[in-house]
């Protein structure tokens, strides 16, 4: 059964940082979207930082020029290096995948199919 582990949460003050890790149990080559998102308590879910099938990467606005994703394929991981920590980067953070062609083929990467367990950032002054 495939899954995402995601690790490397804590707790940090603001102006500091943290490196997010999701490692996957298969090839993430394989994949055809990786991405994080985020939830904070009685807040959606938004979409932080994402790897699209053409490599494309998107940022939310709210954490461009602070935090950076990135792949090791051959590590099977996915990272998210997250500098300047602000109060509002505070959630739970979740890894994700889009996995399966029929799945890509249909919905792209607007519907990410494979996720993590989560793990708690938090921020404080």
């Amino acid at each position: 059964q495939e899954q995402l582990a995601a690790s490397g949460g804590g707790s940090v003050q603001a102006g500091g940082s943290l490196r997010l890790s999701c490692a996957a149990s298969e090839y993430t080559y394989s994949y055809f979207c990786m991405g994080w998102f985020r939830q904070a308590p009685g807040k959606e879910r938004e979409e932080v930082a994402v790897i699209e099938s053409d490599h494309t990467i998107v940022y939310a606005d709210s954490v461009q020029g602070r935090f950076t994703i990135s792949q090791d394929d051959a590590k099977n991981t996915l990272y998210l290096q997250m500098n300047n920590l602000k109060l509002e980067d505070t959630a739970m953070y979740y890894c994700a995948a889009v996995r399966g062609t029929d799945h890509y083929s249909q919905y792209g990467c607007s519907d990410y199919n494979s996720w993590g367990q989560g793990t708690q950032v938090t921020v404080s002054s």
